[in-house]
């Protein structure tokens, strides 16, 4: 068996600066049913599959959004449009909404698993949760996707260095 080495742990700082040089797609995480309804602003979102389409999500296990989700097994990743920054930070938190509160300012309806999907989202992927693999603070989602809607002729709102930020110019938009 080859020797286990320890390497020097990296500076957790360091660490989250680093990451802040990704710019990511913003999406809004919707689970739950009814007064249950909750949800979480990510940018950790990946596909996984084409060929079983699936995703993965990443998800702090202290967010309110951890039980709900292992409660129900299924969620719905609502990619934002560069119009949908207010979305984006309700569902953070941002403005003191906690549960079902994040829904409001926004029209919502449901795809095939029931969950929330948002009107008006640059993609939306249905999903029913397949695999929970835990490491460390966070629980690592894997989704198998059940319903897809997309739009065309919008641009996405993306996050990049500790801000919303948004493509400029109509580049990759199709008419």
């Amino acid at each position: 068996m080859p020797e286990v080495t320890t390497r020097p742990v990296v500076d957790q700082s360091v660490f989250k600066l680093s990451m802040r040089h990704l710019a990511g797609a913003v999406s809004v995480i919707t689970v739950g049913e009814g007064e249950e309804r909750t949800g979480f602003t990510a940018t950790s979102v990946s596909s996984l599959s084409a060929d079983q389409p699936s995703v993965i999500v990443s998800l702090n296990r202290k967010s309110s959004s951890w039980p709900v989700v292992e409660r129900y097994r299924r969620f719905c990743v609502n990619v934002l449009t560069a119009d949908q920054q207010h979305i984006a930070q309700s569902f953070a938190g941002f403005d003191g909404r906690r549960g079902i509160e994040r829904y409001q300012d926004a029209q919502w309806h449901s795809l095939s698993t029931g969950t929330s999907a948002l009107k008006d989202a640059l993609t939306v992927l249905d999903c029913e949760l397949e695999t929970v693999l835990n490491h460390h603070s966070h629980a690592i989602l894997i989704g198998r996707v059940c319903a897809i809607e997309t739009r065309e002729d919008v641009l996405p709102l993306l996050y990049w260095r500790g801000g919303y930020r948004r493509l400029s110019g109509e580049a990759g938009i199709r008419a």
